[in-house]
């Protein structure tokens, strides 16, 4: 007398898309990137190909993956985040513009000066003397 025993496995739900699971991954990554960037635990910006190669998948994907769900690409979310931490850096702080440029991997304070003006119009001097 034989008894069979049945397991019934329950596969889980997928709760999220593939691109929305990788959206999300690039998110936390990007989060945790600015973070060391700020800490100093970073001192260089990571690319596409960085952010691929922690998502494990190729950087052509990501790419196409974030047009698709944000509609930016990994340099324009990069270029926000990092936007939105200098202005925060420049409001709140005392750092000169060189150190605040220097946090986020700009050995150059001009290349900082460069890539405000051209996200908001303004230097960050000029935009520290408004505040």
């Amino acid at each position: 007398m034989e008894t069979a025993v049945t397991k019934t496995y329950k596969i889980p739900e997928k709760i999220l898309s593939r691109k929305d699971e990788i959206t999300a991954g690039f998110l936390k990554l990007v989060d945790t990137h600015i973070a060391d960037l700020m800490s100093g635990k970073a001192t260089r910006r990571l690319h596409a190909q960085d952010f691929g190669a922690k998502l494990f998948i190729h950087p052509r994907h990501l790419t196409n993956t974030l047009k698709l769900t944000m509609n930016s690409s990994v340099c324009e979310v990069m270029e926000e985040r990092i936007l939105a931490e200098s202005v925060t850096l420049i409001k709140e702080t005392t750092l000169s513009i060189a150190e605040i440029g220097q946090k986020f991997g700009y050995d150059e304070p001009t290349n900082f000066t460069k890539f405000f003006k051209s996200m908001t119009g303004i230097t960050p001097l000029q935009y520290r003397k408004r505040v």
